[in-house]
């Protein structure tokens, strides 16, 4: 019987790389955490754990909309695009919704800001889209 389970884990870090101590052979990267908590990491350990913010993969583009963050990808030609969740209960976007939306309180979507800065709820992915890797996080 295995007790243990396996996880994934998702977070977002500012990263840069770093010797330890300023010392020759002990390569890496200073993290420093959303909470700001800074740490060093050796190298091959935070390669496998990390990868840059852009250039990423349509899932975790998803993972990075659902904790929050907004995302675009740099083949779009609009400028100012991006894609956020949406819930119908928040006050910022809930005048633009549809009348039917609004009263579906738990419902997410994904929204688009548009190029022409308008609000599209209920973007949907082309298969080009889910098979890029030239998604990033929107800061």
């Amino acid at each position: 019987m295995n007790l243990y389970e396996m996880y994934i884990g998702v977070k977002f870090i500012k990263a840069t790389p770093k010797m330890k101590d300023g010392k020759e052979g002990y390569e890496g990267y200073e993290v420093i955490y959303e909470d700001g908590y800074v740490s060093w990491s050796p190298k091959d350990v935070f390669e496998k754990a990390y990868r840059p913010a852009a250039g990423l993969t349509f899932g975790l583009a998803i993972e990075a909309l659902k904790l929050g963050k907004k995302v675009d990808r740099s083949g779009w030609n609009g400028k100012g695009m991006f894609l956020f969740i949406v819930r119908p209960n928040e006050i910022e976007y809930k005048e633009k919704l549809p009348d039917e939306l609004k009263a579906c309180e738990h419902l997410l979507s994904i929204a688009m800001k548009t190029a022409d800065n308008k609000i599209l709820v209920g973007w949907i992915a082309s298969q080009s889209d889910m098979l890029s890797e030239d998604w990033e996080i929107v800061e």
